[in-house]
């Protein structure tokens, strides 16, 4: 099976060979700024069941330098988080609000927990609107 994804404008699109490795929420702070959200959740895979489709020259990296492994990609045009592979090279790190349909499968943890956001609220706590 696969998932496909793109960014916000639809100039980079994507696909996934399923199952992911690991799917996660994670709350350090490096998560929280580069998502601008209380946690990332992101879908790890191994680097080869990662395939542009469309646009791959629009992706830009940005490897922080102080950090030994952390890094994001976005579109050029739109500014949405994409794929990127990870520093070795083995693993793609796919954040799963870039995939355009259900996946099937929910997260399987929370990393980075005591790091989490003072403001973190589970979602099932707060009222809902549509």
């Amino acid at each position: 099976m696969t998932a496909h994804g793109s960014c916000l404008c639809g100039s980079v699109t994507f696909a996934v060979d399923l199952p992911f490795d690991r799917f996660i929420y994670c709350h350090c702070s490096r998560c929280r700024k580069a998502t601008g959200t209380a946690h990332a959740s992101n879908a790890v895979v191994k680097a080869a069941a990662l395939h542009w489709l469309q646009g791959e020259d629009l992706v830009v990296r940005y490897d922080l330098p102080t950090a030994r492994s952390f890094a994001t990609s976005f579109c050029r045009r739109c500014g949405s988080p994409l794929p990127h592979l990870t520093r070795s090279g083995r693993e793609a790190i796919v954040p799963a609000g870039t995939f355009d349909g259900d996946l099937g499968v929910k997260p399987q943890r929370h990393l980075q927990w005591a790091s989490r956001a003072e403001w973190y609220a589970d979602g099932t706590e707060l009222p809902k609107e549509d």
